[in-house]
């Protein structure tokens, strides 16, 4: 009986391994592709932004700011990812419901400003975008932009 557990429990173990090793994964030459893309649209619109892309865990893993950006803008690109990352959804959503009237919006700690995208990969989220240094209806046609360019959107 107790073999039986002991290999039951193995089994186990060997398939939770295997289901951490093929989850989707957001790899630094990945998220320069996207960062890439992003900044590519931006400059077709003569736009300077800060691009800044969140990993799987929700952690900075890219941040580049375009010559001639504001300074600002590096914390609210980054501010935008993290609310697409924590939230699953666009900045934009924030932003349509506050003016929708959801006003006790603005006491959450959310970037309700679109220019924020989370990056799904197999309905899995992997990561996000967050960009910041033009309007915010401009910075969100870069992210998407960027994503669509990756193959993410």
């Amino acid at each position: 009986m107790k073999h039986i557990l002991i290999t039951i429990l193995l089994n186990i173990s060997i398939l939770g391994l295997s289901h951490a090793q093929t989850q989707p994964t957001l790899s630094l030459e990945q998220a320069t592709k996207i960062a890439d893309a992003a900044q590519k649209k931006a400059l077709s619109e003569n736009w300077d932004v800060v691009i800044a892309i969140l990993d799987q865990g929700g952690n900075l893993i890219l941040l580049r700011r375009m010559d001639g950006t504001q300074i600002g803008s590096i914390e609210i690109a980054q501010l935008k990812a993290k609310t697409a990352f924590e939230f699953k959804r666009p900045t934009k959503v924030f932003e349509e419901m506050i003016k929708g009237g959801a006003v006790h919006l603005t006491t959450m700690p959310i970037t309700a400003i679109e220019g924020g995208l989370p990056i799904f990969k197999d309905g899995i989220i992997i990561g996000s975008i967050g960009i910041s240094g033009v309007t915010s209806a401009q910075d969100g046609i870069i992210a998407e932009a960027a994503l669509k360019a990756a193959g993410l959107m």
